[in-house]
């Protein structure tokens, strides 16, 4: 009977091990299928990272609610019927950036941290107004729609620990409600901690979106976003 136990105990680390490796392809909501009880999804067209890590006892971008809040800001170039935005922390060990991903500084310097990781929880907010690359400087005075938020997602990896503690969401344009339609502008993807606890560690952060958005950009600042976006 131990050996038993101890069997299973070995194959569920394993089991939790090879899910934290990697993260499976992002499928959107828009032409989702059920076959044989199991949900099928069109892998999103676009989809795009940023790679980033936040030091122990870093400065969070503002305290909101009580809690510690720290933003990626993403400029969105053309209408999206649908965003899929889902965030890992630590970066699964089979993940790295590509040429084409946004790296922030921080993660380079400590990409081989899984030591420090966090129980993510994550927003997705829309600037009032800023519908123009050359608005962006203004953002900092900009009113924050929320769109949509997410704790714990069960289509995510497991974390180290075991826990399904990862975010993932989904987010239909509602066309009828400008503070949620999903058109031309500045929006930003807000993280931090659900439970009581610092945020902390490497993440990898994914927006994905049903149609290509060519000058699409993802930075941890307003400054850098700017140079990302700004011709």
């Amino acid at each position: 009977m131990r050996k038993s136990i101890f069997t299973f105990l070995i194959c569920a680390a394993i089991i939790i091990s090879a899910n934290a490796q990697k993260l499976e392809k992002f499928g959107m909501d828009a032409g989702k299928k059920a076959v044989m009880g199991k949900e099928i999804r069109v892998p999103y067209t676009d989809l795009v990272s940023y790679y980033g890590y936040i030091k122990p006892g870093a400065a969070p971008d503002e305290v909101k609610n009580g809690k510690k809040m720290y933003y990626l800001y993403l400029w969105i170039p053309a209408v999206a019927p649908e965003l899929g935005i889902r965030m890992a922390s630590p970066v699964p060990a089979k993940m790295a950036p590509a040429a084409t991903d946004f790296v922030g500084a921080d993660y380079t310097a400590n990409a081989a941290d899984n030591t420090n990781y966090f129980d993510t929880w994550i927003t997705l907010e829309k600037a009032e107004g800023i519908t123009s690359t050359d608005k962006i400087a203004t953002a900092k005075t900009a009113k924050w729609n929320t769109i949509a938020s997410n704790d714990d997602s069960g289509e995510m990896p497991a974390q180290p620990s075991g826990s399904s503690y990862n975010s993932l969401m989904r987010v239909t344009s509602e066309t009828s409600n400008p503070t949620k339609a999903l058109t031309v502008g500045l929006y930003r993807v807000g993280f931090t901690t659900f439970k009581t606890g610092e945020v902390q560690g490497s993440f990898v952060a994914q927006i994905g979106a049903p149609v290509k958005l060519p000058g699409v950009g993802l930075a941890s600042n307003l400054d850098d976003l700017k140079k990302l976006v700004v011709k």
